[in-house]
């Protein structure tokens, strides 16, 4: 049995986004990638821009919380991802956290709108956790993907091999 609507709204409520539907991933239009490339193996030539150099946080850096946030925010309104009610997309998993693998069937997008009050480090929602931070840290560290409403931006907030988190656009022209 998958999550319902008004469970994940609940769950994304602390982070300081109101859920306001459920997106099949068929419904959403992601810019276009060459075949076999994901947003992280993506370079320049195909619309990737990086967090700059002093945005890019160490999963254990006391200041982590802080670089990302204003990273994600920043790029985020450079790069066109908010319509002009502050709403996007972000892939979620609908699986229970009893399911041990969820599997594609239970992921999809969510349409939310970002509130004043947000906070995507300090809320520490599981819907928002890197699995693979823990090979570094015990600390909550995000990771997690959003997309624009018209489907010319999509972004990655990820964990790299280096024990360090970033975030990259994806926004060709």
């Amino acid at each position: 049995m998958t999550l319902t609507d008004a469970e994940m709204a609940v769950l994304l409520a602390p982070a300081g986004l109101r859920f306001i539907q459920r997106r099949s991933r068929e419904e959403v239009r992601l810019p276009p990638l060459p075949p076999g490339y994901s947003p992280a193996s993506a370079g320049p030539e195909h619309g990737r821009f990086d967090s700059g150099s002093d945005e890019i946080a160490d999963v254990e850096d006391p200041d982590m919380p802080d670089k990302v946030n204003a990273s994600w925010f920043r790029m985020a309104t450079e790069y066109g991802l908010f319509n002009e009610e502050r709403e996007f997309l972000l892939a979620v998993d609908y699986a229970r956290d009893d399911e041990a693998d969820g599997g594609e069937d239970h992921r999809a997008w969510a349409l939310v709108r970002l509130l004043d009050d947000w906070d995507w480090v300090a809320s520490e929602i599981d819907q928002l956790r890197s699995w693979i931070a823990g090979t570094f840290t015990t600390r909550f560290v995000p990771e997690f993907t959003v997309a624009s409403l018209n489907g010319r931006t999509m972004m990655n907030t990820t964990v790299w091999g280096n024990g360090t988190v970033s975030t990259i656009a994806i926004r060709p022209e």
